[in-house]
């Protein structure tokens, strides 16, 4: 009987068993600083208003419950709306939940469509990792689809909106064995899919995605900040439908033995989200492999730093999903 399961290589498994063994040695590493960077730090975020997807679970969930609890107004954009209801009702504050299905393009319009007045910060924390082989409603590899497109997507249509910043989650992934790439010439991996190609691809998608979200910014003379960030290994669900049985066993002894909590991982998107960075930051751990720690500012692969390259991803992705950058001459400010 065929398996359900894709093939994944050996090298692949050899490489997530490295990540759980070289984070588990670091799990002791004492961060730089004294007093580690804590959501107590954030700023007063009363009058300001937020949207997290992904926000039902998770460092997505946590992001919620930190910016709530520290004054603000978010929205909990979320595919399943009974689930999204049920985790805003564990957070103290001011939220509400709103639909929002990333692998649907035409949901990310209607989101977008539907919003009303200013939005002060936008973070794209929803994510999908290590999938069987699947494509959006829109014929995207599903991993791509939902992680890069649908905030692609959702990022552009909202901007005029947006007077702040843009947070993308991305992940260390995307320089992990294997040199990941943009595979322009199949995106969606036919004929070769295999899921941590697909995720690495994706997460580097995001680090360029913010790349040249910056520069056009900066280029259009906008005050809004495009930040990156990653949770290092965070204990949540993502890791949980894994197309390979062997890593999922993997993934699950890292997330009980090596993995920080979600509340630590948003602490990198939180970080990202108020502290006065330059446009294009990217956050992560300072721990060992940056699997665990205090936010700090953290570097990119060779390829997740080409300008050429996030160039060229810009033009592919406007052309996938037929969403362009905006103009921006309304919130231009002295």
């Amino acid at each position: 009987m065929t398996s359900v399961y894709p093939d994944v290589s050996n090298a692949h498994i050899v490489g997530v068993a490295y990540i759980v063994i070289t984070a588990y040695i670091g799990v002791v590493k004492k961060t730089t600083n004294t007093r580690p960077w804590n959501a107590t730090d954030m700023p007063d975020q009363t009058g300001r208003t937020a949207v997290v997807t992904g926000a039902n679970s998770g460092v997505g969930l946590a992001t919620v419950e930190a910016l709530a609890g520290a004054g603000a107004h978010v929205v909990l954009a979320v595919r399943d709306v009974r689930r999204g209801e049920a985790a805003a009702a564990t957070v103290r504050g001011s939220v509400e939940v709103r639909r929002l299905d990333l692998a649907d393009l035409s949901c990310v319009h209607a989101f977008a469509a539907g919003w009303q007045g200013d939005l002060d910060l936008l973070v794209n924390s929803a994510g999908v990792m290590n999938l069987p082989e699947a494509t959006t409603k829109d014929g995207f590899e599903m991993q791509l689809g939902t992680n890069h497109l649908g905030h692609f997507a959702l990022t552009n249509l909202l901007l005029p909106r947006i007077t702040d910043r843009v947070v993308t989650v991305s992940s260390a992934a995307h320089k992990a064995p294997g040199s990941p790439r943009i595979h322009f010439d199949n995106l969606n991996l036919t004929g070769e899919y295999d899921p941590m190609k697909a995720y690495s691809q994706s997460k580097l998608a995001n680090l360029l995605f913010t790349l040249e979200l910056q520069r056009r910014l900066t280029a259009a003379g906008s005050p809004v900040r495009a930040m990156a960030a990653h949770p290092g290994w965070a204990a949540t669900n993502l890791q949980s439908n894994d197309a390979n049985p062997l890593r999922r066993l993997f993934l699950r002894l890292g997330n009980k033995f090596v993995a920080q909590d979600s509340h630590a991982g948003a602490l990198n998107s939180l970080y990202a989200a108020v502290q006065d960075l330059p446009g294009g930051s990217f956050v992560g751990p300072d721990g060992r492999a940056e699997m665990r720690g205090t936010p700090s500012l953290v570097g990119r692969s060779a390829a997740g730093s080409d300008p050429a390259t996030a160039r060229r991803l810009w033009t592919v992705s406007e052309e996938l999903t037929g969403v362009t950058f905006p103009e921006l001459a309304a919130t231009v400010q002295s």
